[in-house]
């Protein structure tokens, strides 16, 4: 794969809006989980979730759009206008035939298609919005991005549950490696503490129900864990070629250099429990990028704090770097904020990228017992000093997808 640029960061997250309180935030390890106000959640089985606070001092998006759209694309507006001004693109000079954009979710806009569903079964099919149709579809955000900016080159959503934005953004780079697009907004967003998504969430199984400890639910690779907690959010980057950004004289964040996806197929919910899959994403990647394990200085895990992904996921990790794996440094940010499920990849890319800006690991937190299964160096608790100029990204979905990104300092 020929280098692909990052040139513009657009982060919405429990942890922060605007990259510089997100990182101040992750690199304290300041949880942002805590128990669902939103709405009675006191009888499902998980009540816990990161959630995005002051959107709408960020917010780009008028208030007629607003009755329009579910808030998983109100996110994505917000973060695609941040990562453009990031950029410092220059939309009215751009050739907008060629710019794409590559989105991704898990579950769509259920906000707004939960009110409408309620509204119909009290008031009848005249009480549900017109709109309806369009807000909660999962390539909704890619379209009023699209309305908004008159972007009209090649674009496509994804749907690969929690690995749907780091899929996003691969096919982005790719897109852009084929000539296809001069520049794309890569990324997810996701919206899922609503009453149905939540309940859709709780019978996966996967959901910490430590409800009286939101702050410290989220511990993967600990022997107490017992799953994840969700989130809100999204992020957007700017992909360019590198010689484009080169040549425009943009400040780049790192690059993309390499891609490798891989699935189990074992069962529709659980990953195999040998790794071998997920260590062969990570081999194809690393093949794409033309590096050796030993070559990498930090891994940005997928987290998902049940035993099966935490155990599978350091197996694959052995199997590839063997003696290596000692000596690197891993860690899974995620814990501090949720699991932004179909968001997670690109506040995972976004959250390594300025990792290697600042040459600091950001934590994992609530690992205090850590289960003697999972022996890797996860940066427990508190943020590490390191020079950081290759990474990866791991994220895994439901049904053994295995998605595995490689990110070079520029």
């Amino acid at each position: 794969m020929n280098k692909i640029a990052i040139t513009g960061l657009g982060v919405i997250s429990p942890s922060g809006i605007d990259k510089r309180k997100f990182w101040k935030n992750i690199k304290e390890g300041n949880s942002a989980v805590e128990k669902i106000t939103r709405f009675d959640a006191s009888k499902y089985k998980s009540h816990l979730a990161g959630h995005v606070h002051e959107l709408d001092a960020y917010s780009n998006v008028s208030s007629r759009l607003l009755k329009k759209i579910d808030l998983f694309a109100h996110m994505a507006m917000v973060a695609s206008e941040m990562a453009i001004q990031d950029s410092h693109l220059k939309l009215e000079e751009e050739n907008l035939n060629r710019a794409g954009i590559f989105m991704g979710n898990a579950i769509g806009g259920w906000l707004y298609g939960e009110t409408e569903l309620r509204d119909l079964y009290i008031e009848g099919r005249e009480g549900v919005s017109p709109f309806m149709a369009s807000a909660w579809f999962p390539a909704a955000p890619q379209g009023q991005v699209s309305i908004h900016y008159g972007l009209k080159g090649y674009s496509k959503t994804v749907v690969a549950d929690r690995a749907s934005s780091l899929m996003a953004i691969a096919y982005g780079a790719r897109t852009l490696n084929r000539g296809k697009n001069d520049f794309i907004l890569a990324g997810g967003m996701e919206a899922p503490v609503t009453p149905y998504a939540l309940l859709c969430c709780n019978t996966s199984g996967m959901l910490s129900e430590n409800n009286d400890n939101p702050k410290t639910a989220y511990c993967p690779y600990d022997k107490k864990r017992d799953g994840f907690a969700i989130a809100e959010g999204a992020g957007v980057i700017i992909l360019e070629a590198q010689e484009r950004a080169l040549k425009r004289k943009a400040r780049v964040y790192g690059y993309i250099t390499g891609f490798g996806t891989t699935t189990d197929g074992v069962d529709r919910i659980d990953p195999a429990d040998d790794g071998i899959q997920l260590a062969n994403s990570i081999r194809i990647a690393l093949d794409n990028a033309n590096l050796k394990p030993t070559d990498i200085d930090y891994i940005c895990l997928d987290g998902a704090a049940t035993p099966l992904g935490d155990i599978t996921e350091t197996k694959a990790i052995k199997q590839v770097f063997n003696g290596h794996s000692k000596s690197l440094v891993c860690s899974a940010p995620k814990s501090i904020y949720g699991n932004l499920l179909g968001a997670t990849g690109a506040v995972d890319v976004i959250t390594t990228l300025l990792a290697m800006r600042y040459n600091t690991v950001p934590p994992t937190i609530n690992l205090n017992d850590p289960d003697p299964e999972c022996d890797l160096n996860y940066c427990t608790n508190v943020a590490q000093e390191k020079e950081i100029n290759r990474a990866l990204v791991i994220n895994r979905g439901r049904g053994g997808i295995n998605c595995v990104l490689v990110l070079e300092k520029s």
